[in-house]
Parts: C-alpha cells; sequence; structure tokens
C-alpha cells in the first residue's frame, strides 16, 4: 500500500509493519528495564557514547580507533586538541553529550541546528568559516578511489534560496505532522537532512546526532545505550546504496528502500541491547569461581584453559567444566580445537 510521507512515497506493508511493532514493543518495556537496571546502565551508556563518537567521525574519514577516542576523553584538555581527528571526536562527543542530557529542552528548530552544528565543530579549525551557517558552495558527497580520484555518490541541494527553503519546509513538516507513526518520521527527517546536506561539512555526523535527538524526544530513551552510529559504521556500504537508490528518484522519490534500512538498523542494535541485558542477568546468576574465570578472560582474550587453571588456582577439570557452561550461556566464544583452544569474551 503506497503512502505518502512529506513529499516522498512510502510501501506501507507487512514487513514495515512488524519491523515497528517490535521495536515500539520493547520500547513499551524499556521504562521498567531502566528502573531494574538503573546503575549499570551508565557502564554500557559510557560504552555505547565512546562507540558512536569513533563510528561517526570514523565514517567521514577519522582514523581514531575506539581505544584512541576513549584515551582522548578519558584525558581531556582542551587546550592540546591539535589534530584534525581529535577536534572532530571531542566536537561530536559533546554535541552527543549535550542531547542526551538536555533533548527535551532542545526544539526542533533552524537555529537549534544550527547551533548545534556550529558546537560540533567549535574545535576544527578548518571549518570555522561556515560553521553554524548553511553551505555557500556546491558540497556534493563524493568517494575517493583507490586510485586518488573521486567519484560522486550523490548530488545535494544547491546552495543559498534552494537549501533554506528545503530545510524550512522539511522543519515545519516534521513540527506539525501528526499522522505519521514517529519512527517513519525520523527516518524520513534523516533521509531528507542527508540529501539536502545543508550545511558545508559535518552533515553526516550532525544527521546522526539529530537522529539519536529526535528518537530521544519521541521517547526511545533506550537509543542512548547502544550505538546507532556503530551500526552505520558496520553496514556503510548498505547506508550509501540505499541512500543513492533512493536519491535516484529525486525529486518526490520512493523512500521505502531507506525507510527499511533505517529501521532494520534500530532493530539491530535494539536486540543488541536486550543480548546484554540478557548476559548481565545471567553474569548475575555466577558463582564467585565463574565469575573469575570469566573476568579473566575478559582481561585476557584468547587465553587457553591451561593459563587459566594456573593463574587462578582451580584444577584444570574444573575450568573446562565452568568454561563449557560459560560458552553454552553465550558469555564467551570457543575459536579453535586441541590443544590450540582458546576463549573470548562475545
Amino acid at each position: 500500500m503506497k503512502e505518502k510521507v512529506y513529499i516522498f512515497s512510502l510501501n506501507l506493508d507487512w514487513h514495515l509493519l512488524r519491523t515497528i511493532s517490535k521495536i515500539d514493543r520493547f520500547d513499551a518495556t524499556w521504562s521498567n528495564i531502566e528502573k531494574r537496571e538503573g546503575q549499570s546502565l551508565k557502564h554500557l551508556k559510557n560504552i555505547a557514547t565512546v562507540r558512536s563518537v569513533g563510528a561517526s567521525t570514523r565514517i567521514e574519514g577519522s582514523r581514531m580507533s575506539n581505544e584512541e577516542v576513549k584515551a582522548l576523553l578519558d584525558n581531556l584538555d582542551i587546550t592540546k586538541i591539535e589534530e584534525r581527528d581529535a577536534q572532530e571526536v571531542v566536537g561530536y562527543f559533546e554535541v552527543l553529550e549535550l542531547i542526551t542530557e538536555n533533548y527535551n529542552e532542545i526544539e526542533i528548530t533552524e537555529s537549534n541546528i544550527k547551533n548545534l552544528h556550529n558546537l560540533l565543530l567549535k574545535y576544527s579549525e578548518k571549518d570555522q568559516w561556515h560553521k553554524g551557517n548553511y553551505k555557500q558552495l556546491p558540497n556534493a558527497v563524493e568517494a575517493t578511489l583507490p586510485d586518488g580520484t573521486k567519484q560522486i555518490i550523490f548530488q545535494t541541494t544547491n546552495a543559498g534560496f534552494e537549501t533554506e527553503d528545503a530545510m524550512r519546509k522539511l522543519i515545519e513538516w516534521y513540527n506539525s505532522d501528526t499522522e505519521v507513526h514517529p519512527l517513519v518520521k525520523v527516518a524520513t527527517f534523516s533521509y531528507e537532512f542527508v540529501s539536502i546536506h545543508p550545511f558545508q561539512d559535518g552533515n553526516g555526523r550532525l544527521s546522526r546526532l539529530l537522529a539519536t535527538l529526535l528518537l530521544l524526544k519521541n521517547g526511545y530513551k533506550w537509543i542512548q545505550y547502544v550505538s546507532f552510529e556503530h551500526e552505520i559504521e558496520n553496514r556503510k556500504s548498505e547506508y550509501y546504496l540505499k541512500l543513492r537508490q533512493c536519491q535516484a528518484q529525486r525529486p518526490n522519490e520512493d523512500i521505502t528502500e531507506w525507510i527499511n534500512f533505517f529501521l532494520s538498523a534500530l532493530l539491530n542494535i535494539q536486540q543488541k541491547l536486550m543480548k546484554k541485558l540478557e548476559i548481565k542477568g545471567t553474569k548475575a546468576k555466577l558463582s564467585p569461581r565463574e565469575k573469575s574465570i570469566l573476568t579473566y578472560i575478559e582481561n585476557n582474550p584468547g587465553c587457553k584453559s591451561g593459563e587459566i587453571a594456573n593463574k587462578l588456582h582451580i584444577p584444570n577439570p574444573t575450568v573446562k567444566r565452568i568454561l563449557a557452561k560459560l560458552v553454552n550461556e553465550n558469555l564467551i566464544e570457543k575459536y579453535g580445537i586441541g590443544a590450540g583452544t582458546n576463549y573470548l569474551v562475545k
């Protein structure tokens, strides 16, 4: 069944409806989970923040690993942010923190979006001339091929009046529409924002931050405990493919492929969060000896049963029995066979 969403068409089929239903069913139970888990969610949020900051900046070309991102954020001194990658990481981190702590107060307006862009590029020396303002020059999205040449992935809205008009209409629609499901609205807003590419640079990063903001404002509070950005990084080729497939039909395109991709990414990270919470519950039931073995594997990935037995002074047959239990309960993974068998935490 074809439906109109903003200026686009969408095939509202059973697959899409099932995906929305699955996401919303979990969301309905989240308040109880939040009360029950309490303190442990802070740890998940810290992990998710590092992964989100690292992934979103790497999608745009940063070379910093999650470990490097964490080290930078743990020892932050704004007087020493000299490298471009570090400048982008700190800017993203500060905007993400602002959003997760103040999403209820941040209205979806042009001035607020411009302000978030200004803060995102706060430390980026190369972007001082344009931060916080709509683009003045063309900014088609390009990919660099192995031989160094550039290939246009998709064209964007022309600078000047066309961009200003497109952003004004998008925000007016988002704030006034009461018919479209919130998840579809967020996915549509993200698609059109990236298609317009309203700022000279930083549009991809800001689009992902705005998606988090919109999801939080629509009550999907669990999003801050997982990394949507990390999911996009893992599916980067698919991300650009779906954008291209839809944008090739502009204007008034069918965005079904994009909406399905966006919602499948959300469902996937939601299921990962559910699994993490289930694992936490399983961990709580472990005996002290089982916990000590699990902790050792966490700190020594790739270790073998004999090593664990020697270091923890536990008989090897007991270690092997506990390892089998931990594998069976999906807390660790087993690699190799025979003497080469080693273990990693999932």
